[in-house]
């Protein structure tokens, strides 16, 4: 296959392009970290190709998809992850992430999607923080609660082109960015775990494709309690 992974530099979306490559696919490796993308390529010298921009810049994505042919998966699953204080709400730090998880997403639709054809897969990385409202996510799971959505209506408006989507939400899987966490995080699995459940889901073409399960589908049931409960519930842990 051809694949295109975003944020191949680091975390998930590097353990995705290694055993994507190491199955034998070809795999565009993108991000910003060109030391990291060069080791993959040089690990991988006949199937990876890296490809260095800046989701936040539309003609930089542009730019790079010039050099991408056609794919049978897209993975888009670049991002970031800023907590916020309600009390000291911070607004640059919001706008950051929605430019990043969002509006970065959005400019890798319009320079990647004209390269996925009939039969093809577009897999959009999410996260169970969408489920339901968690405190401090006021930016983090926003985002990831326009991208759940946004999978939703692709999996429409692509259904005529043969085009299947997925959306994926992981609980808390070790990376860098989790790393940063000042908080305990239940059942947190490592990369490894979360490429294999990743790739067993894709390739099965699960519309939905969440892990570790028992984490995230007990996330999945609180989210279809009444709001009211949800906040009840929700605000016992934030006064603990």
């Amino acid at each position: 296959m051809n694949i295109l992974i975003t944020g191949s530099s680091s975390g998930i979306g590097q353990q995705l392009a290694k055993d994507y490559l190491g199955q034998g696919h070809r795999v565009y490796c993108c991000g910003r970290d060109e030391d990291s993308l060069e080791k993959l390529r040089r690990d991988f010298p006949q199937l990876a190709t890296p490809l260095v921009f800046d989701i936040q810049n539309l003609d930089d994505c542009l730019r790079a998809s010039k050099e991408v042919e056609q794919l049978d998966l897209l993975i888009l699953n670049a991002g970031t992850c800023e907590y916020i204080d309600v009390n000291d709400f911070d607004a640059e730090s919001f706008a950051r992430v929605m430019a990043i998880n969002v509006t970065g997403t959005g400019n890798c639709l319009q320079a990647l999607l004209p390269k996925l054809s009939e039969g093809s897969v577009l897999a959009l990385m999410g996260s169970s923080s969408s489920f339901l409202p968690l405190p401090r996510a006021e930016a983090y799971g926003a985002s990831k609660a326009a991208i759940e959505y946004l999978a939703k209506t692709l999996a429409v408006s692509l259904k005529p082109r043969g085009i299947h989507v997925s959306y994926i939400a992981p609980g808390f899987v070790e990376t860098p960015l989790t790393d940063l966490n000042d908080f305990p995080m239940p059942m947190q699995v490592d990369v490894q775990f979360a490429s294999t459940k990743i790739r067993a889901g894709l390739e099965k073409r699960r519309r939905l494709i969440h892990f570790p399960r028992l984490f995230t589908g007990a996330l999945r049931l609180l989210g279809r309690l009444p709001l009211g409960l949800q906040i009840a519930l929700l605000g016992r842990t934030l006064r603990r």
